[in-house]
């Protein structure tokens, strides 16, 4: 049977910078490979010193509808004098550009380094920043993109891994039981979700560019509707009870310079680990056709990565039962 190539196979340097020159640039140099797998991303600089990040969207992922919601956001943020990259927008005020059967958008490149989550001056920075980008988010609502789902998102998750070919014999029938009991756990969650607003959806610290207290908030190719929390959680690393206090302290001191956090969401930390676990592996099987997956996660075919995540699942499960750990 032919197997047909992916179609990033055909985004060679060449196409890339000949899609940015049909806007109107120049680019003197060769696009710089930026990490990203989900999409495909490049570094230029065009003939007036300017450094634009080229992003090429994954075929068939988002509508056109969906993209254009994320990047009207995006605007309305700026407008707002929030820390983002907004979209560059030609003549006719459009930022979603064709060539050559891909989708692709040009952002202002922003210079700086990730934030340090032991840093009370970085997490009060993190959280004034996400507040203000929330401020923001809860004046209107998406229209195309999805809501969080704590109930199907689980399902849709098992179902991806069950039907792939990673789990042996042993592990699929433990994998199974382990997602019906999170997928109990969380499903009691989906109705407590309190108010839905629209976020950046996928608040890591590799999102999060800057130095000293100064940070810009950057890719919302994941935003969607979803509480608060959403943005907030993965900033809440510490195992340690003094640690974890100072982290809640500093991050949500900052954020209710812009607008109030209900303490309530603090319950769904360990939930939104426990789907993120779940759905990233989700992802790399989902995605395994795409020749960058292999070479960048050769261990998804291993079955000491299978037991690993079994075990991971495992400690959430008993996470969830017992006391929530995040409380203010």
């Amino acid at each position: 049977m032919e197997t047909r190539p992916h179609p990033f196979a055909d985004l060679s340097p060449a196409r890339v910078v000949a899609a940015v020159e049909s806007l109107g640039f120049w680019l003197p140099g060769e696009p710089f490979t930026l990490n990203s797998y989900e999409n495909r991303v490049f570094l230029v600089h065009d003939d007036e010193r300017r450094r634009w990040v080229v992003k090429f969207y994954r075929p068939e992922r988002w509508t056109d509808a969906q993209i254009r919601e994320e990047h009207a956001f995006l605007a309305e943020l700026a407008e707002a004098k929030v820390a983002v990259a907004a979209p560059w927008r030609d003549a006719a005020g459009e930022s979603l550009h064709r060539a050559e059967g891909f989708r692709f958008t040009l952002f202002p490149h922003l210079p700086g380094q990730a934030p340090e989550l032991e840093n009370p001056t970085h997490l009060f920075a993190l959280g004034e920043l996400i507040g203000a980008v929330h401020a923001v988010g809860e004046r209107g609502r998406f229209a195309h993109r999805r809501s969080l789902d704590l109930d199907g998102m689980v399902l849709e998750a098992r179902d991806k891994v069950l039907a792939s070919r990673w789990l042996d014999r042993r592990q699929r029938p433990a994998y199974r039981r382990l997602c019906d009991a999170l997928h109990a756990r969380l499903a009691a969650h989906a109705q407590d979700l309190g108010q839905m607003i629209r976020v950046q959806g996928d608040c890591h610290i590799g999102n999060v560019l800057g130095r000293d207290e100064h940070f810009a908030l950057v890719d919302f190719d994941d935003c969607l509707m979803a509480p608060a929390i959403q943005d907030l959680w993965m900033l809440f690393t510490a195992q340690e009870e003094g640690e974890r206090q100072m982290q809640l302290s500093e991050v949500l001191e900052g954020y209710e310079q812009h607008r109030d956090f209900e303490r309530g969401e603090l319950a769904l930390v360990e939930p939104l680990r426990t789907l993120r676990l779940l759905r990233h592996s989700a992802w790399l099987v989902d995605r395994w056709e795409d020749p960058a997956f292999p070479l960048a996660f050769p261990w998804l075919a291993d079955a000491g990565y299978w037991d690993g995540h079994l075990r991971l699942l495992e400690q959430q499960r008993q996470v969830l039962e017992a006391a929530p750990r995040w409380l203010a």
